[in-house]
């Protein structure tokens, strides 16, 4: 059985994570490289620059965001399968993210879109 889970990039690193996939289209302020244990960058998953901007982090746009942002999904198909392809790395898949919100982020949708795929 495979574990996905979701973890801030500003968390402490543990060997529990398993394979680690960012999935922020910036990379992480503050976090060097070689400090965020990251095995792969997936910054065309990440939602496009002008859905970010027009999120903004702002809860009362989360069910639109995920919509809009499911859709850029569904029309990345290079981005959806490279993730895919990436979850056959390790039993443990953890998602990192750099936002401050735990509930309401990329990671968190993408997560959910993963679990839908019966990956």
């Amino acid at each position: 059985m495979k574990t996905l889970q979701i973890k801030r990039v500003y968390e402490a690193y543990s060997s529990s994570d398993g394979y680690r996939i960012l999935v922020d289209r910036l990379w992480p302020r503050g976090i060097k490289k070689e400090n965020a244990h990251v095995d792969l960058w997936l910054k065309d998953i990440s939602p496009s620059t002008e859905l970010r901007t027009w999120f903004n982090h702002e809860v009362d746009k989360w069910n639109d965001f995920c919509t809009k942002y499911l859709n850029e999904i569904a029309n990345n198909p290079t981005a959806s399968k490279e993730l895919l392809e990436a979850l056959k790395s390790s039993d443990t898949i953890t998602l990192v993210y750099g936002a401050k919100d735990e509930l309401h982020n990329q990671a968190v949708v993408i997560k959910n879109w993963i679990e839908s795929q019966k990956y």
